[in-house]
């Protein structure tokens, strides 16, 4: 008598709440690939300048717009998404002006490493259902750091859309996910589409403090806060600088604003809760940092990965907007700092302090 034929929707199932089980707030599948307009939107976006000096964005294109091309023997996309909504006013540290303002993601554990350890576990149940069912499936793990276009397969895995600020929006979450992937050799059914959308609201473009976006979906990373925090290793350009006021690592104004957050639940992960020291830290403890208090300090933190240089620099921009003459000593000593970058970011400061 032949075998039961392995049942593709009983599958995704079980790998749906499986995937709960350890901590997905929320889970989908989807066909592994995109459609030509994702690519073209990628395209543009790198051939206008908007990616700044991200330069992996053009060497990995293809990569990125295609999964197969990635790995072709990828057959579904099972998305993932971890809720890290904070419990109260996201922007509340912006209004502080002796406190520098971290994104919310990153006031705790890096979430890489976070959800990639999901994920691996996720992977191999992922393994041994398809074996149970007598087929061999093969997988790989992603989250961020891959040439991957996350929030776009997300998307097509009915997780939620990508709002006007080109970030996922959920209707249960909000704009507060993490996101990664597990590819797999196996035919899931895709997940029906999450349903709702932006309408005419533009909270978040309004929202952005040195507008970085020259059009609805369309960002313009150069103009970015998180670009120009974290990836940007230069000195911030000076017309930008009073607009970042006290962000110091990355910004969260076009997702804090966006309506559907009122949905969301504060995270449940304990290691994306808040630390208490980094919800307001003071700036004239960040500017005295050397390398070994850095390191010490954001140790498993995700702020580590741009080092103590990058992030002095963006200290001293903050003081230098704060408006309040006590930190002009905390600044003072950073004008002679060995790397030029923050040394140059330090004098801009002084010369805005009241005397």
């Amino acid at each position: 008598m032949a075998g039961t034929p392995p049942d593709p929707a009983r599958l995704a199932a079980r790998i749906e709440a499986h995937a709960r089980a350890l901590g997905f707030d929320a889970v989908g599948f989807a066909p592994a690939r995109l459609d030509e307009a994702t690519r073209a939107r990628l395209a543009a976006f790198v051939e206008n300048g908007f990616a700044g000096s991200m330069g992996w964005m053009a060497e990995r294109m293809a990569q990125r717009g295609d999964p197969a091309t990635l790995w072709p023997a990828v057959r579904s996309v099972i998305a993932l998404g971890l809720n890290y909504a904070p419990p109260g006013d996201a922007l509340a540290t912006t209004r502080v002006p002796d406190a520098g303002n971290i994104s919310v993601y990153a006031r705790n554990r890096d979430y890489h490493d976070v959800v990639k350890g999901m994920l691996k576990h996720l992977a191999q149940f992922v393994v041994n259902e398809g074996r149970r069912a007598g087929l061999e499936a093969e997988v790989k793990v992603f989250v961020d750091t891959a040439p991957v276009m996350e929030k776009p397969l997300a998307q097509n895995a009915g997780l939620g859309w990508q709002g006007k600020h080109t970030s996922l929006v959920s209707r249960q979450h909000g704009s507060w996910l993490f996101l990664g992937e597990v590819y797999t050799t196996l035919d899931l059914p895709q997940s029906a589409p999450s349903g709702g959308g932006c309408g005419t609201c533009t909270r978040c473009l309004d929202a952005c403090p040195t507008d970085a976006f020259p059009a609805p979906g369309v960002m313009d990373a150069r103009r970015c806060i998180s670009y120009l925090t974290i990836e940007n290793r230069d000195p911030i350009p000076e017309a930008l600088r009073p607009a970042m006021g006290n962000r110091i690592y990355g910004c969260d104004d076009c997702l804090a604003v966006c309506p559907w957050n009122r949905f969301a639940q504060a995270t449940g992960h304990m290691k994306l809760a808040a630390r208490d020291d980094l919800r307001a830290p003071a700036l004239c403890e960040l500017a005295a940092l050397d390398d070994a208090g850095f390191r010490a300090r954001f140790s498993g933190s995700p702020i580590k990965r741009i080092g103590r240089n990058r992030f002095v620099r963006n200290v001293a921009v903050a003081i230098g907007n704060s408006g309040q003459a006590a930190l002009r000593p905390a600044v003072a000593h950073l004008c002679n700092d060995p790397d030029p970058v923050v040394a140059e970011a330090a004098q801009w400061a002084t010369l805005r302090l009241p005397a």
